[in-house]
């Protein structure tokens, strides 16, 4: 009997020793949901993967998490390599904190069609990109490498025009996008660089995500009259973006570029004329010609469908950028995650710029070769090539099915 007393449990203690299971086990609970919330679970062994999964009302959800939290370290890792001209700006000493440190230049320097720095890709010094600078989450199973997870892929997208049209400013814009991988300077494979080999132009592009498209831009792919047969060959789907802009401006912008790097070029009226005391248009001058859009658009609709090509407005993406940019994500099949609240209006620069860019958590504007200042054109030439080019803009019209009002 007294044994019996001695080892009888009171039944407050018994309570309070369940009462304290429970909790551990809770704890344990929200100790293991955390850990797959932060993307842990993937380094544990397949076996323990598979009898601890999560399920029910939250396993989609965690599945979401680990997706976006995944693909954004990742979009930072991907952003090098930049381009020529941000890293200029840099210096090699924005990697290693070394003044003497020597970048690393993949091909020649040369500048595009909208003055940015092309075909030549900058890196960081080689031991900057050491290991153990990767975290070990993104080492394993040799699918992983320190500028990120993923693969190279050919474009399944193309920016092909046209020059001073509002390339660039699209592309910064689509770069927001996490699903967009695109390379920042100008490949110009399919017009400079043929020669070179697919594999060659594969290796310039950005390492992507299943999901998340390659993209490039090159303006003088619309008026190269290889390109469409070229890009055929690649591929049949691949999808085309040309940004247009009143032909006239885009002119005289195109004359102003040319002007900033060559001062001593003859006037603009005297490049637009053969003849001035007729009146005859030079349309061998490629500032002329690049605006001729229907006679370009030809050439294209012989190897790609109109469904396969979207005409962007340059002058609705200075006015509402949004807009155009919805426009550009349905027919790339992806989410509109570029709204208005990506963009404030630069009153100095005239111009849309982006409240965040990619990678960054800071304003961004396009650089100052971006909104010269135009030189006054004589009225009488400008309506002369106004009346030129109505014609051409009318059945440009027609062919796309879109009027952008350049005849008002």
């Amino acid at each position: 009997m007294a044994f019996s007393r001695t080892c009888k449990v009171d039944p407050l203690s018994r309570g309070i020793f369940r009462k304290s299971v429970v909790m551990l086990c809770s704890l344990l609970t929200s100790l293991f949901l955390l850990y797959c919330v932060t993307d842990r679970c993937s380094t544990l062994p397949a076996t323990v993967k598979t009898s601890t999964q999560v399920g029910g009302l939250f396993s989609d959800e965690l599945h979401d998490l680990r997706s976006l939290r995944r693909k954004r370290l990742l979009q930072k890792w991907n952003t090098l390599p930049e381009t020529v001209s941000h890293i200029a700006a840099k210096g090699p000493s924005h990697f290693t904190g070394d003044d003497n440190a020597s970048p690393v230049y993949y091909g020649p320097l040369k500048l595009g069609d909208d003055g940015e720095p092309v075909e030549a890709l900058l890196l960081p010094p080689l031991d900057v990109l050491s290991p153990r600078r990767v975290s070990p989450r993104f080492a394993g199973a040799g699918q992983l490498s320190p500028l990120g997870e993923g693969t190279k892929k050919l474009p399944q997208a193309l920016i092909i025009g046209v020059k001073k049209g509002g390339t660039r400013a699209l592309l910064e814009f689509l770069r927001v996008h996490p699903d967009i991988r695109a390379v920042g300077a100008e490949p110009h494979f399919f017009d400079r660089n043929y020669e070179n080999g697919l594999e060659w132009y594969r290796e310039l592009m950005p390492k992507t995500l299943e999901g998340q498209i390659t993209m490039e831009k090159t303006p003088s792919y619309f008026v190269t009259r290889e390109a469409p047969a070229r890009i055929s060959a690649m591929s049949r789907d691949t999808k085309l973006i040309v940004v247009v802009r009143d032909p006239v401006t885009r002119a005289i912008s195109d004359y102003t570029q040319t002007l900033s790097k060559k001062p001593d070029i003859p006037s603009f009226e005297s490049l637009t004329f053969k003849n001035r005391t007729t009146g005859l248009i030079d349309t061998s001058w490629s500032a002329i010609q690049i605006g001729i859009y229907a006679k370009h658009l030809d050439n294209w609709l012989q190897y790609f469908p109109m469904g396969q090509i979207l005409f962007v407005s340059g002058e609705r993406l200075i006015t509402d950028p949004a807009g155009e940019l919805g426009r550009v994500q349905d027919f790339l099949g992806l989410k509109r995650i570029i709204t208005d609240k990506h963009f404030y209006f630069n009153q100095t620069k005239g111009f849309p710029c982006l409240k965040k860019a990619e990678g960054s958590s800071k304003p961004h504007c396009l650089g100052k070769t971006k909104g010269r200042t135009h030189p006054n054109i004589n009225p009488e030439v400008v309506q002369r090539l106004r009346d030129f080019y109505r014609p051409f803009n009318m059945k440009f019209y027609q062919m796309t099915g879109r009027i952008f009002g350049w005849d008002d």
